[in-house]
């Protein structure tokens, strides 16, 4: 509350305003926010530019094969096998439009990968496709594929 005219005033006048550095708030925050966008934008550009390749530095690549595979149903496609010099094993492969990143886990036969909710299971020079979401008891979604000798 403010008593009498002298402080209605002074208060009019200027003489109880913020602080000089409060008042610079807003122009320092346009600043800081321009430069978050100038970041911003220079990350997603690189991060775009980097989309095409997948480098994880502390997993060194022994040996990478791709693979032409035909299915019952008559889709074909590529599957990208990678193999780490730690042993790990990747797979590389195109589900509902969109390449994912399977990972190798202990299978009783052939080799099992799993992504997401997907599983990607190879016996040999055959595969399928399961998706855990699609029953109780997962059918193959992509079933009797096989690769493509040539």
């Amino acid at each position: 509350m403010i008593r009498g005219r002298s402080a209605a005033r002074r208060l009019t006048r200027g003489h109880f305003s913020a602080p000089r550095a409060a008042r610079a708030l807003p122009r320092r925050l346009a600043a800081c926010a321009a430069a978050l966008a100038v970041v911003g934008a220079g990350l997603a550009a690189s991060l775009t530019a980097q989309a095409a390749t997948l480098d994880v530095r502390e997993i060194q690549t022994q040996s990478r094969h791709t693979f032409r595979y035909t299915c019952a149903d008559g889709k074909t496609f590529k599957v990208t096998y990678i193999n780490g010099t730690n042993g790990q094993s990747f797979a590389l492969v195109p589900v509902a439009g969109r390449n994912l990143l399977f990972v190798g886990v202990i299978a009783a036969s052939g080799v099992k990968y799993v992504a997401d909710r997907y599983t990607w299971w190879t016996k040999g020079p055959g595969a399928d496709l399961y998706d855990a979401m699609s029953e109780a008891s997962p059918k193959p979604v992509v079933s009797g594929c096989a690769t493509i000798m040539r």
